[in-house]
C-alpha cells in the first residue's frame, strides 16, 4: 500500500492561481485545434474539394470521439475533489476507472463508425462523388479515437491534479509530429500511395498515438503515481465510481448534443453545395479555435470549483465561478475585436480559392457574435459539472442546439435563402440561449450542492 498523501490543498484560489492553471489548459487546448487547424490549412491549400471530404468524413467521426470525451470528465472533477478533500491518495484509482472506461468506449466507438458511418453518409441526400470522398477518411479517422480517448483520460487526470503542464508539453509535441507527416503525406509526393483529406486522416492517426504514448510515459516516470494509487487496487470505492460514471453520463449525452448539432450543420452547408461545406469548414475551424480559449478557462475553473466542494467550502465553489466567467469574457471580447476587423485575412490563412475567401469572409464576420456566449456557457457548464448539477447542462443543450440551434440555421440558411451567414446567424441565437441559461442557473443554485458532491 502507498504511503498517504494527506495534506489537504488550499482553499479559497485566486486570480493567480486560475491563472497558473488557465494558461497551460488554453496551451494544451489550442494544441488540439491546431492539430485540426494544421490538417486543414494543408488539405485546404493542396485541393479545396478534398478541404470538404476532410470536414465532411470528421462530422460524424468528431461527434462520437467528442461523446466519448465528455464520457470521461468524471476524472478531472472527482481527481479534484479527493484533493480538495485532502485525500490525494484516491486518485489513483480514478485513473484507473478511466483509462479502463476510455479503452472500452474507444474500441466501441471505432466499431460502430466502420459499421455505420459508411451508411450515414450514403444517406444523408449527398452527390455520389462526396460519399466516396467522405467514407474512407471517416474510417481512417474512427482507428484514431481509441488512443485520444486514452491520452485524454491522462490528460484530465493530471488537470485535476494541476499539472497541466505536462499535456500541453506533448500535445504540442503531437503537433510537431503532425505537422511533418502532413508536409509530407497530403501533398501525394511521398512514396506511399495516399494523398489529400485521405492522407491528413492518417497523420491524425499517428500523432494521437505518439500523444497516448508521451503522456503513458510520463506518468509511469511520475514519482508520486505510487503514492496516490496509480499502480494498486485498494482504492477503489463502490460509491466514487457511480459519482465517476454519473457525471460521465451527463456531460457524454451534454457533449454529445452540443457536438453532433455543430457536425450537423455541415450536411446543412452541403444543401447549398460542395464549397459551402468547405466554407463552413473554415468557419466551424476559426470559431473552434478561439472556443479553446475559454474552454481551457472552464477546465480550470471546474478544477478550483470542484476542490472547493470537496473541502465543503461554498463561498470558495463561488468566487471560483466568479473569477473563471470575468477572465473568459474579457478574453474574448479583445479576441472578438481582432477577428471582426480583420475576418478576412484569417480566411486567407486557410485557403487560396476566390470563390472559397468570398463565401467564408461574411459567415466568419458574423461569428464574432456568439464567441462570447459560447464563452459564457462552456464556463457555467463546466462550474455546473464539478459542483454536481450535472443535468441542468444536459438540458439546455438540448434544448438550445436541437430544439432551437439546427430548425433555426437551415430556416435561416436554406429556407430563406441567406446561406452560410444565416446558418452562422442560427449558432449565434442558440449560443446566446445556453450561456445566459446556464449563468442564471448556477447563479440561482446559491448554497446548494448535491450531497454525494460534497
Amino acid at each position: 500500500m502507498p504511503s498517504t498523501v494527506a495534506d489537504p490543498v488550499p482553499v479559497d484560489g485566486t486570480y493567480a492561481e486560475l491563472l497558473k492553471l488557465a494558461g497551460p489548459n488554453v496551451m494544451s487546448r489550442l494544441g488540439v485545434m491546431a492539430m485540426g487547424l494544421t490538417d486543414a490549412i494543408v488539405v485546404g491549400h493542396h485541393s479545396a474539394e478534398q478541404l470538404g471530404f476532410h470536414s465532411l468524413g470528421w462530422a460524424p467521426t468528431g461527434t462520437v470521439m467528442v461523446t466519448g470525451l465528455g464520457l470521461l470528465m468524471g476524472i478531472q472533477v472527482m481527481t479534484a475533489r479527493y484533493r480538495g478533500a485532502g485525500q490525494p491518495e484516491m486518485t489513483g484509482a480514478v485513473l484507473q476507472r478511466g483509462l479502463f472506461y476510455a479503452l472500452l468506449i474507444g474500441l466501441i466507438s471505432t466499431v460502430v463508425l466502420a459499421a455505420g458511418g459508411p451508411f450515414v453518409l450514403a444517406h444523408m441526400g449527398l452527390p455520389p462523388a462526396v460519399v466516396n470522398g467522405a467514407t474512407p477518411v471517416l474510417l481512417v479517422f474512427s482507428l484514431s479515437i481509441t488512443p485520444y480517448l486514452l491520452a485524454d483520460a491522462v490528460w484530465l487526470w493530471l488537470e485535476g491534479q494541476e499539472r497541466p503542464h505536462v499535456p500541453m508539453v506533448a500535445m504540442w509535441v503531437a503537433n510537431a509530429v503532425n505537422l511533418a507527416l502532413a508536409l509530407w503525406l497530403v501533398p501525394g509526393t511521398s512514396p506511399f500511395p495516399v494523398s489529400g483529406a485521405l492522407a491528413a486522416a492518417w497523420v491524425t492517426f499517428f500523432a494521437r498515438t505518439a500523444l497516448m504514448l508521451m503522456l503513458f510515459a510520463w506518468v509511469w516516470h511520475w514519482p508520486q503515481s505510487r503514492e496516490l494509487g496509480v499502480f494498486w487496487r485498494g482504492g477503489h470505492v463502490r460509491a466514487a465510481s457511480r459519482e465517476q460514471r454519473r457525471i460521465g453520463y451527463a456531460s457524454g449525452i451534454s457533449f454529445a448534443i452540443e457536438g453532433g448539432a455543430f457536425s450537423a450543420i455541415s450536411f446543412i452547408a452541403a444543401q447549398l453545395g460542395v464549397m459551402a461545406v468547405a466554407a463552413w469548414a473554415v468557419v466551424i475551424n476559426v470559431a473552434s479555435l478561439v472556443f479553446m480559449v475559454p474552454l481551457g478557462i472552464a477546465a480550470a475553473t471546474g478544477v478550483l470549483v470542484a476542490r472547493s466542494v470537496g473541502a465543503r467550502h461554498l463561498p470558495g465553489v463561488r468566487r471560483a465561478f466568479r473569477m473563471g466567467m470575468t477572465l473568459a469574457l474579457s478574453v474574448l471580447a479583445l479576441i472578438s475585436l481582432v477577428v471582426f476587423f480583420d475576418s478576412g485575412l484569417v480566411v486567407r490563412i486557410y485557403a487560396d480559392d476566390p470563390a472559397l475567401l468570398a463565401m467564408a469572409g461574411p459567415p466568419l464576420f458574423v461569428a464574432c457574435f456568439f464567441f462570447m456566449a459560447d464563452g459564457a456557457q462552456v464556463v457555467s457548464a463546466q462550474a455546473l459539472r464539478s459542483r454536481g448539477d450535472i443535468w441542468w447542462p444536459t438540458a439546455m443543450h438540448f434544448v438550445s442546439y436541437i430544439v432551437v440551434m439546427l430548425p433555426l440555421c437551415w430556416w435561416l440558411g436554406v429556407g430563406r435563402g441567406l446561406g452560410l451567414s444565416g446558418i452562422v446567424w442560427g449558432v449565434a441565437v442558440a449560443s446566446l440561449l445556453s450561456g445566459f441559461a446556464l449563468w442564471m442557473r448556477f447563479v440561482a443554485l446559491g448554497g446548494r450542492m448535491r450531497s454525494e458532491s460534497a
